[in-house]
């Protein structure tokens, strides 16, 4: 019998980030192993001795230039994946960032962006989310944006699920 997979705890920070139209900012992530993709908010892990909200200062600089004030955490997911070679079980907090423009300016190259396996950008509509076949994380995020966006950031973190 095989032993069970043990995975690496990895802990991370997300933004939901919103527009004036309500249009959310995605990133478009490949993994170059599996040729996985999928689109997922902004963000990225904790670095030694970061706060959830530094890191997420940080990673909106790093993959997007977006330097603006957020909200306390709204959604929360945790979800076990291959990562290349690493078995992880991301830990995710989610954060409201609303921004007055949609003017992007990374403070990385397209090429450190690549190899963090971020591969585009695009600000999103609730409906192009709902009527779109790709691959989105966590899975049910155009309900979860439709319910953010109809009622508010809610009292307590919600579980986003995978």
């Amino acid at each position: 019998m095989a032993a069970a997979r043990v995975p690496v705890d990895r802990i991370a920070a997300r933004a939901i980030v919103l527009d004036p139209d309500d249009r959310i900012l995605l990133v478009f992530f490949l993994q170059p192993e599996t040729g996985t993709s999928w689109w997922a908010t902004p963000g990225g892990a904790l670095d030694p001795g970061e706060t959830h909200e530094d890191a997420l200062r940080r990673e909106l600089l790093e993959e997007t230039g977006i330097v603006a004030p957020f909200a306390p955490c709204v959604w929360v997911r945790e979800h076990a994946f291959d990562w290349g070679p690493h078995f992880l079980r991301q830990i995710e907090r989610y954060y409201l960032v609303r921004v007055g423009s949609t003017e992007l300016a990374p403070q990385l190259t397209p090429e450190q962006l690549e190899a963090e396996d971020v591969h585009d950008l695009r600000w999103w509509t609730l409906g192009e989310i709902a009527d779109s076949a790709e691959d989105f994380a966590p899975r049910r995020l155009a309900n979860l944006l439709r319910d953010l966006l109809e009622t508010g950031p809610p009292p307590e973190p919600i579980d986003a699920g995978v």
